[in-house]
């Protein structure tokens, strides 16, 4: 087991330009690559665990996979292939649901598979719509849980299907599954989820409308006549990663960090106006707007005070993790509702939060689909990340403010492999462990 700890840090003033890249849409884009007949490229492609089992995943079906540090470039298949054995999306849950909905529609039998975290994360979400619209999908607990087995077939139902939740995960899957159908299809979500899928496909050629009603987000899927046009993407920096030091830049008196070349996609950004609102300084400086929007975030330390969060949950999900240590720090009490989704992430992040703050000393009440805390109290600890990188990295940034000690570390590699290295730019980091 790898255990980190931290040292406090003293102000600091940083310009971050080796933020990973963003890990949505590196998924994204080794997947859509095999929509097309003709090679992808793909520059700056995050090289975490995640993303790197995408790639083999990719190259399983028949596509050609060459990498050059972190430039690919993806020759895919004619027809995809049918591997000769099971395919397995390590810790990510994107990649086995994104996964679900392209080989639901392909002629072949496919397995997917993950680590003992991922196999624990609910599918039925994913498996029971696909399964309404003729997909045949199987797995633990009747498709609740992975392993799951997957016989493509090429005559799927066109739908019109309203999502309880929103969620970018489901709606990717079933955007991916509409593409193959017998028909036009419409997919409903109660307010808009991150829409990197959308965008990238229609940046492809692909016929992907969105339109808000009063229901909420409409999109309609037009079947494929044939083949996309190759992607020529450059991944931006991933904004949620990013985030951990936007934090850290808030909660450190006295701090400054540039965020350098980070996707501005305004579904991606909502952490940084709920840190705005708690009283940092955030600017956001655009410079290019192609697939995504793309640009720098500076976030300058100010006093922060409590913040209720129970809007556009969707859009910050990855980062309330992070967020929870900004409402440690601050002053007053912090709420958050709505947020049930975190129960079923890497871990239950609720309950993880939750444990973690108390071991802090931070005053904290678990409710069922959030928490509420008792900020302006934080004491150095052992805490655990419960296999789940973001955790980990979370209480890391605590440490910065009164020191702490994070155990089980191994999983920030799938995410995040250089953000140790910059940690230490800001304090003195030692790894224990194997």
């Amino acid at each position: 087991m790898k255990i980190v700890r931290v040292a406090p840090a003293k102000s600091f003033d940083l310009t971050i330009a080796s933020v990973a890249p963003d890990k949505s849409i590196s998924h994204r884009a080794a997947l859509f690559s095999l929509l097309s007949h003709r090679p992808s490229t793909i520059a700056n492609y995050l090289q975490g665990e995640d993303t790197l089992n995408t790639l083999a995943i990719v190259e399983a079906l028949g596509a050609k996979v060459e990498r050059d540090g972190g430039n690919v470039r993806i020759t895919p298949p004619e027809k995809i292939q049918e591997p000769s054995d099971i395919l397995d999306c390590g810790n990510s849950g994107t990649g086995m649901r994104l996964f679900c909905g392209l080989l639901a529609g392909i002629e072949g039998f496919f397995v997917l598979t993950g680590d003992r975290y991922l196999r624990q994360r609910p599918m039925r979400r994913v498996t029971a719509p696909l399964r309404s619209i003729g997909a045949q999908i199987d797995g633990r607990m009747d498709g609740e849980l992975a392993p799951l087995a997957i016989r493509g077939r090429a005559n799927l139902k066109p739908f019109d299907y309203e999502s309880p939740i929103p969620s970018a995960q489901v709606k990717s899957a079933m955007i991916l599954a509409g593409l193959r159908a017998q028909g036009a299809s419409l997919y409903r979500e109660p307010e808009l989820s991150r829409d990197h899928t959308e965008r990238m496909l229609r940046g492809m050629g692909a016929q992907v409308s969105t339109r808000e009603d009063s229901r909420g987000i409409q999109i309609e899927i037009t079947p494929l006549s044939g083949p996309l046009a190759p992607l020529e993407i450059t991944i931006p920096a991933d904004p949620s990663s990013a985030f951990f030091f936007a934090v850290a830049a808030a909660i450190v008196p006295g701090s400054r960090v540039r965020l350098r070349n980070l996707t501005l996609n305004p579904t991606r950004i909502e952490a940084y106006r709920v840190l705005e609102r708690m009283g940092a300084r955030v600017q956001l400086e655009e410079r290019e707007n192609r697939y995504e929007p793309i640009g720098d975030i500076v976030v300058e330390a100010a006093p922060l005070h409590g913040v209720v969060v129970e809007e556009h949950i969707a859009w910050l999900i990855d980062e309330l993790p992070a967020l929870a240590i900004a409402m440690a720090v601050a002053q007053g009490e912090s709420l958050v509702r709505n947020a049930k989704e975190l129960r079923v992430k890497e871990s239950d992040r609720i309950a993880s939060v939750v444990e973690n703050l108390r071991r802090c000393g931070v005053v904290v009440e678990e409710l069922e689909d959030g928490y509420r805390i008792v900020g302006g109290r934080l004491q150095p600890a052992v805490v655990d990340s419960f296999g789940d990188h973001r955790i980990a990295m979370s209480f890391l940034i605590a440490g910065l403010v009164v020191g702490m000690e994070v155990r089980d570390t191994e999983c920030i590699a799938t995410s995040f492999p250089n953000f140790l290295e910059i940690l230490a730019q800001i304090a003195k980091v030692e790894e224990y462990g194997d």
